[in-house]
């Protein structure tokens, strides 16, 4: 197929090969990022069009009343400073990339409506079109960014009101531990339960039902919240991910191996986006998020990166008292007004409606109630936050001095970043903007009247970072990774951390040399071993459920009759029973549920007198499963109970493009994340996207991305990849221009309009 571009400088191709990675070349870097937009629209027009519209708060022109809160919600968190500083801090021609990447979706779009290329159907089926770009929607937008510890410091509010700290660990465990005085510093105001709803909303996916896009204009302030399952977040989220980096010490090439799996919630189409972008000046392929150009994890043709969340504090909840109009709070030795911005909402079949949106010097006012008002202190608000964006920098990097230089404006998502590349070298280098916090540590909501302020940031410079270690590998998988030496009363960064056992068992792992080849990376990235799960069971007593788990080598395969009996024991009877011992008040437990695992597994291991619990809830549990899934053990399967699903959002429409159930393997602590819910086990958060780099001999790297590279239902890389994905299996990487023309299955010529 050849069509012809406005906006196009030189002649350019779209290669896509048997899996869906589109190989993009161009004859100029600004080319390459243009039909990168091009290419993301044309296979994942709806989706980017979707995120735009969610994070500019532009929903409710399309979708009408249901949608207007939602929109004021998140144009509360919009990036509102200059855009100089914004853009230097992605780099020099970071303008000029959005700039081309917006003309390429742009271009997209004008074939769309010109019939050229097709409406995708969630268009048809909701009558909307989709809309222009400008550059700087690329990167105004915050509300998609993993950031923290806002919800878990009102919840931490919570519990406190209702317990004790300890009590709270069963939430969420802290890493180091916290001086009892620390809680002195908390406002002493009583927040309700609900006092972040705005913030949740402003980050929340977005969910289609019939009652929603039918709501009058009346009820529009009835739909402040979305379905709890899609939008509601706990603190620590599932959504971690794992990297590391083998030294050709370690591998039997003598060459470095870059392994990346970021995990995130699962969707159809896929949160990531599989893109190679050739030209003359760079050489980049990789996972990146469609609505934005360049890539975040991949390879350069010199260096691999990747990257995983550090678990760094970049918000606090700010609590102020106010005059009886809400409009002013208390600051130092008097009042601050806050400002206001009168934001104008087109909203579908309505007149257009004005709402206001209050700030404080902090950040957005997202509760004000009764003489008390709450704002969210955020990183989001200060230029260079846009999520990943510094990846137009660190992406091209080719030497490791210079990968840690450009990480130095890295402001968020705050990550691990794992380098590797063809000279040998190795490096890990935390990255982010992190508040300096002085006297206080960020763990609960304190007083906005001027004792909490942030000294500025900490960046990659100065935090630590480790060079080509002794080890001869380096990794990462959300763990509390900072050095013993580290002072974390000056300089603190964060407290919640994951401690289920998979930052262990990878370097259990590579340490014991069964990672020296991309075969044995793939198996490390799919490894569903938990040591937790071999602890617990070491405590049962004698019985034939004991005796099938004691037989058990602790690997969750998806054919495991010992891994369903364990998970239903677990998620459905022990968290449960130990809560409700520890936490016997309900309105307690709803903010402690389900339950820390790494904290519970602590107090069975030290508290022998927990027996009876162990014993009641596993017989509870064999009762159940045997009930569910029949006498024959050897019929059980854990796959046949834990699901991997991909939902599209116009499944509560009746459409019919949910990818799944797949049977999997994994769990919640294992390095092949397969996260569920006990009401469903549907696996709710894990890998989409895998890579294992073949560093300096990259046609040798494989890849995956569930549920497929297409977002539009009915094409052939729209679920492809999801059953191999399921089992665990790869794709190539063909990176050389050989072994991108062997690969290549359809190829789109793009002309300039005057050639």
């Amino acid at each position: 197929m050849d069509l012809t571009l406005p906006g196009l400088s030189a002649p350019a191709s779209i290669s896509i090969d048997r899996w869906g990675l589109a190989h993009i070349r161009a004859r100029s870097t600004r080319d390459a990022f243009f039909v990168q937009g091009f290419n993301a629209a044309r296979d994942r027009l709806w989706q980017i069009d979707l995120w735009r519209k969610r994070g500019l708060g532009l929903l409710a022109a399309d979708f009408g009343p249901g949608y207007l809160m939602q929109d004021r919600a998140a144009r509360l968190f919009l990036y509102r400073g200059d855009m100089a500083p914004e853009w230097a801090a992605y780099g020099d021609d970071a303008e000029r990339i959005c700039t081309a990447f917006a003309q390429g979706i742009n271009a997209a779009v004008d074939l769309v409506d010109d019939g050229t290329l097709p409406l995708p159907p969630e268009f048809e089926r909701l009558g909307t079109r989709p809309a222009y770009w400008a550059p700087e929607d690329v990167v105004r937008i915050r509300t998609h960014c993993l950031m923290r510890n806002a919800a878990s410091e009102l919840a931490r509010m919570q519990v406190h009101g209702l317990a004790d700290p300890a009590t709270d660990l069963l939430r969420v465990p802290l890493s180091p531990s916290v001086p009892r005085e620390e809680w002195d510093k908390a406002d002493d105001a009583a927040l309700p339960a609900d006092a972040l709803a705005v913030y949740e909303l402003a980050t929340a996916p977005v969910t289609f039902s019939e009652d929603r896009l039918n709501a009058p204009l009346q009820d529009a302030p009835l739909w402040s919240s979305v379905d709890a399952r899609r939008a509601v977040r706990r603190a620590p989220s599932m959504e971690g991910s794992n990297n590391w980096a083998i030294a050709p010490a370690r591998t039997d090439t003598g060459r470095a191996i870059m392994a990346s799996d970021p995990h995130r919630l699962h969707a159809a189409p896929s949160l990531r986006y599989m893109v190679h972008l050739s030209a003359p000046d760079l050489d980049l392929i990789g996972a990146g998020e469609p609505s934005s150009p360049g890539i975040m994890a991949g390879h350069n043709g010199s260096a691999a990166f990747s990257l995983t969340i550090f678990c760094a504090d970049q918000e606090d909840v700010m609590i102020y008292r106010t005059d009886d109009a809400g409009t002013a709070y208390r600051y130092g030795e008097g009042t601050e007004k806050m400002s206001r911005v009168d934001e104008i909402f087109a909203v579908k079949g309505c007149a257009d409606q004005t709402l206001p949106l209050l700030f404080t010097r902090h950040g957005p006012v997202v509760f004000n109630e009764g003489g008390t008002a709450v704002a969210i202190r955020t990183v989001f608000t200060d230029p260079g936050t846009a999520p990943y964006m510094a990846s137009l920098k660190s992406m091209r990097a080719t030497t490791m001095p210079a990968f840690r230089e450009a990480l130095t404006t890295w402001g968020a998502p705050s990550v691990n970043m794992i380098y590797a590349d063809c000279a040998g070298d190795i490096c890990w280098q935390p990255a982010a903007y992190v508040p300096r916090r002085t006297g206080w540590r960020g763990l609960m909501p304190v007083s906005g009247d001027g004792a909490h302020e942030w000294q500025g940031y900490m960046t990659a410079a100065d935090l630590p970072a480790v060079e080509n270690p002794v080890s001869g590998f380096v990794h990462s998988a959300n763990e509390m990774n900072l050095p013993a030496s580290w002072d974390h009363d000056a300089h603190p960064i964060g407290f919640e951390w994951f401690e289920d056992g998979r930052a262990d068992r990878i370097a259990e792992v590579i340490s014991a040399d069964r990672a020296r080849d991309i075969a044995g990376n793939c198996a490390l990235q799919t490894d569903t071993f938990s040591a937790i799960a071999m602890a617990l069971i070491a405590l049962l007593p004698d019985g034939p459920a004991a005796d099938l788990l004691r037989g058990w080598d602790g690997h969750a395969t998806a054919d495991s009759a010992a891994a369903l009996l364990y998970e239903i024991w677990l998620s459905r009877h022990l968290r449960p029973a130990m809560l409700e011992k520890f936490a016997p008040d309900p309105e307690l437990r709803k903010y402690l549920a389900p339950g820390n695992i790494p904290t519970l597994a602590r107090m069975l291991q030290d508290d022998p007198g927990h027996g009876q619990i162990l014993s009641d809830t596993l017989a509870a549990a064999w009762d159940d499963t045997r009930s569910i899934f029949g006498r024959d053990v050897t019929q059980w399967r854990w796959g046949d109970l834990h699901n991997g699903y991909f939902d599209h959002a116009l499944t509560p429409l009746g459409a019919t493009h949910d990818v799944g159930p797949l049977a999997t393997g994994g769990s919640s602590t294992t390095v092949m994340m397969g996260h569920y819910e006990a009401s469903d086990f549907r696996v709710s958060n894990g890998a989409s996207v895998r890579m294992v780099l073949d560093v300096g001999q990259w046609d040798n790297s494989v890849w995956i991305n569930a549920p497929g590279q297409s977002g539009v239902p009915g094409q052939s890389h729209y679920d492809d990849l999801a059953p191999l994905w399921a089992a665990g299996n790869y794709v190539p990487m063909p990176y050389s221009r050989d072994a991108v023309d062997a690969a290549t299955q359809e190829c789109i010529g793009l002309m300039p309009q005057d050639q």
